[in-house]
């Protein structure tokens, strides 16, 4: 009979040493509620939405880029009309060639700058996020670790007690209940 009362005592030891409700810990309420806030993101199409407006930027470079091209085109044609003109219109027009190519130039360096900001950018944001699921495997470990620890020490401490010890313990808890 004490044995039973012993058992009894064990269970509930353990049953308030790991709280739970419907039968899940905190550790499996929160792994709930992050998959749930990452099924919502991807249910409202986040991820989509961030891609879309990389490539309205990308676009946005692509079309800046044609414009660099165009006023290149446009500075040659300049260039070529100047050239028909008399000698005395010479000077002025090797100014307006230096002014356009200048002005591609600087175009096409932005334009480069622009892309490889946005490379870094997804760089940096795929490594943010292969560090984010690094450390939610370390948690994952952890976790593991420490239920593996409280089961061996639950095991250790069934272990240790004989029936004298459990008697010992059931009639001491008696008493601290009828207190």
């Amino acid at each position: 009979m004490s044995s039973a009362l012993l058992m009894t005592a064990v269970a509930a030891a353990q049953e308030a040493a790991e709280p739970t409700f419907l039968g899940i810990n905190p550790g499996g309420w929160v792994s709930l509620a992050i998959l749930i806030v990452f099924a919502l993101l991807i249910w409202k199409k986040v991820p989509g939405a961030v891609g879309r407006a990389l490539d309205s930027k990308i676009a946005l470079i692509r079309d800046q880029l044609a414009e660099a091209e165009a006023l290149r085109k446009e500075a040659e044609a300049l260039k070529a009309e100047y050239e028909k003109k008399a000698a005395s219109v010479d000077k002025d027009r090797e100014a307006l060639l230096d002014r356009a190519r200048h002005e591609a130039k600087e175009i096409v360096a932005k334009a480069k700058k622009d892309s490889e900001a946005l490379i870094e950018r997804r760089t940096r944001m795929a490594e943010d996020k292969i560090a984010a699921e690094e450390r939610t495997a370390v948690e994952q470990l952890r976790a593991a670790a420490a239920d593996a620890a409280a089961k061996a020490a639950a095991r250790i401490i069934a272990d240790r007690h004989d029936a004298s010890t459990d008697a010992k313990l059931v009639d001491q808890a008696i008493k601290e209940i009828g207190r």
